[in-house]
């Protein structure tokens, strides 16, 4: 072990590197554990320290990870930036805060409209780990870059307390994660992830915060489970989101590059999304969205990537619903199901219909508001996924 690393059996208790750490600024090496999409938050708060917890999917050593200004009109710097595990709300377990550093130097700063991905940490991040990333940053202002729907709560303080184990100072509780939209490590040989680009269902919406119920965690836990080679699962759900059209967040053809398919070891994209394009009423048509489909699997697949694609889901109830949307609905389903343009189908209609009125959600399944899932509804969904469709074969 080497000198000066925790003793404790914790987070990234200490391995050697097995390779020279990559540039700071470059895609790193290995999968991708944990992601969340960013969009353009409220104005960042300089002297302002996070620490925001995340739930990891594939485990591995040398995390890394990847810092967002996406959004941001100025640089932006940080100064300070610790990898913990949680002992539980913001104390974190004794022994596991460690210090991260970019090309070598303890703080970097992020230019405008750009992503940076720290060094390696030495160690081992099990799966399945409640992982807390605390930053500092001493000028953060103009547009903040994070994720507003987390369903887990984090924390801030005024201050750098990011070195401090003892949750005393995070006193100001946040649903949002600032700045931190990627998390990956250096898995075994073979080891692949799956991007789930979708909106506020894959964001996880009504289903119950704290407890990691979101349908791609339900699903992360199978592939734990499973005799697979995917282990990583990227969570790039976004609230609102629409495959067309900007707002809330880019459109899933705007952002794929950035949320997807930059993502290290993702060798699936998992497609579910379209309602919001359909209930919107913007006039926006079938043909529409099935050429933002084809547009989605042709990037996809010539980034040598599979894409699975999901129908939507009923939604008859909710207040946008209307016959002519319910048409629509149908049509785009019916091309998922039936084009062969997809590598693989997911029929999440047909999980989440009702046997006796198909356009509405089966009522055990409803979160309540007729268009997204409870846990129950989250877990029947991850339980319908093909686990072999989710590792294809990229080479053909």
């Amino acid at each position: 072990m080497r000198a000066g690393l925790p003793l404790a059996v914790v987070l990234l208790t200490a391995v050697a590197c097995q390779s020279p750490p990559a540039e700071a600024t470059g895609d790193p090496s290995g999968v991708v554990t944990w992601a969340a999409s960013a969009d353009r938050m409220g104005d960042g708060v300089a002297g302002r320290s996070y620490r925001l917890v995340v739930h990891t999917s594939a485990g591995g050593t040398d995390l890394r990870i990847r810092l967002s200004n996406a959004f941001g009109d100025r640089p932006l710097t940080f100064d300070s930036v610790y990898a913990g595990i949680r002992k539980q709300g913001a104390e974190l377990r004794p022994g596991s805060n460690r210090r991260l550093t970019f090309g070598g130097a303890r703080t970097v700063t992020v230019p405008a409209g750009s992503t940076v991905w720290s060094d390696p940490l030495p160690g081992r991040l099990p799966a399945a780990t409640n992982l807390v990333v605390s930053l500092h940053s001493p000028d953060a202002g103009g547009p903040a870059s994070g994720h507003w729907m987390a369903l887990q709560s984090s924390y801030a303080t005024p201050g750098d307390h990011t070195a401090e184990e003892s949750g005393a100072a995070w006193t100001i509780p946040t649903g949002s994660w600032f700045y931190l939209d990627a998390v990956s490590v250096r898995a075994p040989a073979g080891t692949g992830a799956v991007a789930a680009l979708g909106d506020s269902i894959t964001d996880g919406w009504q289903s119950t915060a704290d407890l990691n119920r979101r349908w791609p965690d339900y699903l992360a836990r199978r592939l734990q489970r499973a005799d697979t080679a995917v282990k990583g699962v990227a969570n790039e759900g976004i609230s609102g989101n629409k495959v067309l059209a900007d707002n809330p967040g880019q459109s899933a053809l705007n952002r794929l590059e950035r949320d997807v398919l930059s993502q290290p070891g993702v060798r699936t994209v998992f497609l579910f999304q379209g309602v919001n394009d359909i209930k919107a009423h913007t006039g926006v048509t079938a043909e529409d969205l099935i050429a933002g489909y084809r547009e989605i699997v042709e990037r996809t697949h010539a980034a040598g990537k599979c894409a699975v694609g999901a129908t939507v889901g009923p939604f008859k109830g909710w207040h946008e619903w209307d016959p002519a949307a319910e048409a629509v609905r149908q049509e785009v389903n019916t091309f998922i199901r039936t084009s062969g343009e997809f590598d693989a189908v997911t029929d999440f209609d047909r999980v989440l219909r009702s046997p006796y009125d198909p356009e509405r959600m089966l009522p055990a399944l409803d979160g309540g508001d007729h268009i997204h899932p409870n846990d129950k509804g989250m877990q029947a969904m991850a339980d319908a996924i093909d686990l072999t469709a989710l590792d294809c074969d990229t080479t053909g």
